[in-house]
């Protein structure tokens, strides 16, 4: 018997298992959402508190520049001062009493229950993020401009990939020029596509009266929102260095209003907004996040916040973004962790590869990056799905692959349970008296249901297998699988009556027919 026979008679072997496997009870998912992290920590608690004492004395020595009238009567009020150059300064006491009333956990709510989660602790969720122009296309393999259309389709995509545990706008919508149809048609978008946890983005606070009303509507009347409310605000009200950006502020006020949870994110660059040593830009943004984090509580104790440091960094010898690398993985990884020291729910951003294509350099940033920031324990990790070109472009492939990675990411975040079965002392027992191999047994059937993830679309085959089926690669595969969703998921999230009556009040860009399976 030749070699390739020998092959191809061990992988129809294992297909026939596989597929006596998947014939009968449902598998248990082995890395579901929500594992536990901390088992990375970059920082010491000494570490930590080094850089808290530092933000703390940036707050009160320092303080804050451009502070809006609002804010700042509001903070004096609390026991803040304003010094001789206009700055206002929080005094220590005064952001420890707002971090110990600062809300301790954030709910997600999904329009479908099943989708909802909780933010806190040290549960950790990967998610979308992002503001990509760019969208690389899955038919001709280069860049264009991102639309309407790819938003709406990587939201119906993302509500299929079981990693994904919230969706936020990953692409601008370039063709719809006026600001307000921008916001109104992305929030569109997002409840038309999913019924998991959004998050979008208000352009001005005029905006988010309306939308929530849209949300509203989406929920079958006045006031449903605020009772589950299923769309976070990502709002980033500081301008580093150490600044409030009075719009940024504003929007935030109307959000309390209308009871948007809050994604406070700083977003400084390391040697431009930032000091260029690590240590000095986590000292540097947890001193901004705490700022949010006081500006929130000081109109709203306890509101619903999360505390999303993203330490960023530029190439310092060019000045270009760098999405991936060892820096931002760590820096990622540490803000996660200084949340949870803090006790407040943390957001950190990762897997956003500098890569252009589908390939090997994508693939090491991503997953650098997302393990860090898992393991590392940080409670919502955004940009962690689709993100490319440092940003700029998002990859439907990317969102398949991205997803198949995240699963590894979350088995290795679960780590490795022992007990008393999965010792397995009388299996083995059993083994030795016995048949001499564990294939086929008991322990090992419930362990390969419960303990193995089985990604769909990397390639296990031996290598003559894999030559006569073609050679594919990945890039492929991902965006067949790709294809073969946006063929045929067309969520119905909105009656007909509900999409009706939203198009009635608001100019939805969106052509009904394009959110439609074509026919045969």
């Amino acid at each position: 018997m030749t070699y390739a026979e020998k092959s191809s008679r061990r992988s129809g072997g294992r297909k026939a298992r596989t597929a006596a496997r998947l014939s009968g009870s449902p598998e248990v998912d082995p890395c579901p959402p929500g594992q536990r992290g901390g088992q990375y920590r970059p920082l010491s608690d000494q570490d930590i508190a080094a850089i808290y004492d530092t933000a703390i004395r940036i707050l009160a020595e320092i303080g804050m520049g451009e502070v809006p009238s609002v804010l700042a009567d509001r903070a004096v009020e609390k026991g803040a001062t304003v010094g001789t150059d206009g700055r206002v300064h929080f005094p220590r006491a005064l952001v420890e009493d707002i971090i110990a009333g600062a809300a301790k956990t954030v709910a997600l709510y999904g329009r479908d229950p099943k989708h909802d989660i909780e933010i806190g602790g040290d549960r950790v969720y990967f998610g979308t993020g992002g503001a990509a122009v760019r969208t690389l296309d899955i038919d001709s393999g280069l860049y264009r401009d991102a639309t309407l259309a790819d938003l709406y389709d990587f939201t119906r995509l993302a509500d299929t990939l079981s990693q994904v545990s919230w969706f936020t706008r990953c692409c601008v919508a370039t063709d719809v020029e006026d600001i307000f149809d921008l916001d109104i048609n992305t929030a569109y978008a997002l409840i038309a596509g999913t019924a998991k946890p959004v998050g979008t983005s208000f352009t001005l606070a005029a905006h988010v009266d309306p939308i929530v009303d849209m949300f509203d509507l989406a929920l079958g009347g006045e006031g449903r929102f605020k009772e589950r409310p299923f769309c976070k605000a990502h709002i980033s009200p500081i301008i580093s260095p150490l600044r409030y950006g009075e719009d940024a502020v504003d929007v935030t006020l109307a959000c309390i209003k209308r009871g948007v949870p809050i994604n406070a994110i700083i977003a400084a660059q390391s040697g431009a907004t930032a000091p260029a040593t690590l240590a000095g830009m986590l000292a540097q943004t947890t001193a901004e996040t705490l700022a949010a984090l006081v500006m929130v509580n000081l109109f709203a104790p306890g509101y619903p916040m999360i505390f999303s440091n993203w330490p960023l960094v530029i190439d310092l010898r060019t000045g270009a973004f760098c999405g991936g690398g060892g820096e931002i993985s760590v820096m990622n990884a540490a803000s996660g962790q200084i949340a949870n020291w803090l006790g407040l729910p943390g957001g950190a951003a990762c897997s956003m590869a500098d890569a252009k294509a589908v390939d090997a350099q994508m693939g090491s940033e991503k997953a650098i990056a997302a393990l860090a920031a898992g393991l590392a324990g940080t409670n919502i990790v955004y940009e962690s799905t689709g993100m490319m070109a440092s940003l700029l472009g998002t990859s439907f492939e990317a969102f398949v692959l991205d997803n198949e990675m995240l699963g590894h990411v979350t088995r290795m975040i679960r780590g490795i349970e022992v007990t008393e079965e999965t010792l397995g002392f009388e299996a083995i027992k059993a083994v030795v008296a016995g048949e001499g191999h564990f294939l086929g047994s008991a322990h090992t059937m419930a362990a390969m249901q419960r303990d193995y993830f089985y990604p769909p679309l990397a390639n296990r085959d031996d290598p003559n297998v894999w030559a006569e089926s073609g050679a594919p690669d990945i890039w492929a595969r991902a965006r067949e699988t790709a294809r073969e969703v946006l063929a045929s998921h067309f969520p119905d999230y909105l009656d007909s009556a509900t999409d009706s009556a939203i198009r009635d009040r608001y100019a939805i860009h969106l052509d009904p027919a394009r959110m439609r399976a074509p026919a045969s």
